[in-house]
């Protein structure tokens, strides 16, 4: 049982709480059962995994939740029971749910997701541009991996996507969506003139004219969501090959940029459903 919160495996949590930590490990933290098992769903073993076992025995959940960290240790995990103080220091959030554990860069990444997501064209490419608050990152990578989102670009001003409030927004999109971060817009450029090649590049402006539901979101589309206090950067601006708006009544300007998103997303999502429907008609 691990009660001293200096204990080398919390102070390793800790580091993972900084981008300099994530990147000397090559790792990134989670936390809570939620998170837990949607990583183990996604046959990722965990690096290591602390957890209190007196708060997580109290409850069904809590006790599944030992199961399933138990399945992990037969994996390969390094797992450690310990005490609330302990927890509490390696824990990103106020009030830790009882477990935390850390994950590898390399189990997330791109060509191992992909590998896991043959067999379906997925039209749709997602941009972020200069989306700084963690929250929205986290909140458009959920709604990315719900809409059925090929893939994901970070500009280099972007939110770390793997920052633990990043991550606990993304409830688990990690796991399953390509995240490509800190893009230089060359590289975008370069990711979108790739195979299958992109016919149409929207951002999305409030002041722009046409509406998101007047395109055709099944055709290969990268769409770019920018910076909501700020505006499209000029590099998003010279990539784009049209713009769109959500039109919005009682004089409300601007959506935030994770709603905005989201609301985009599931248009393109909605249209592809159609699409692939089977005809009613003879």
């Amino acid at each position: 049982m691990i009660t001293s919160p200096s204990n080398q495996h919390i102070a390793h949590l800790r580091t993972l709480h900084q981008p300099k930590g994530r990147a000397q490990s090559d790792s990134f933290l989670i936390e809570g059962p939620h998170l837990l098992d949607a990583a183990v769903t996604a046959n990722i073993v965990p690096a290591l995994i602390v957890y209190a076992p007196e708060l997580l025995e109290r409850t069904a959940a809590g006790r599944r939740t030992i199961g399933t960290i138990q399945a992990a240790e037969s994996q390969g995990a390094a797992v450690f029971p310990a005490a609330s103080p302990a927890i509490e220091r390696a824990a990103d959030t106020r009030t830790p749910q009882g477990v935390v554990a850390e994950i590898r860069l390399a189990d997330v990444s791109v060509e191992r997701i992909r590998t896991h997501r043959r067999g379906r064209f997925r039209p749709l490419l997602l941009v972020l541009d200069a989306i700084r608050d963690p929250g929205n990152v986290g909140t458009l990578l959920r709604s990315a991996l719900a809409a059925d989102v090929d893939e994901v670009l970070l500009s280099r001003d972007c939110a770390d996507p793997y920052s633990p409030k990043v991550v606990r927004s993304g409830s688990g999109a990690h796991f399953h969506l390509p995240v490509l971060a800190d893009q230089s817009w060359d590289a975008i450029r370069a990711r979108l003139e790739g195979q299958p090649a992109i016919r149409q590049v929207l951002l999305a402006e409030a002041t722009a004219r046409q509406p998101y539901d007047a395109f055709d979101l099944t055709q290969r589309t990268a769409l770019i969501i920018a910076n909501e206090a700020h505006g499209p950067s000029a590099e998003s601006i010279r990539l784009a090959t049209d713009r769109l708006a959500i039109p919005m009544w009682n004089k409300v300007e601007s959506l935030n940029a994770a709603i905005a998103g989201s609301v985009i997303l599931f248009e393109a999502a909605r249209q592809r459903r159609a699409h692939e429907a089977p005809s009613t008609t003879a």
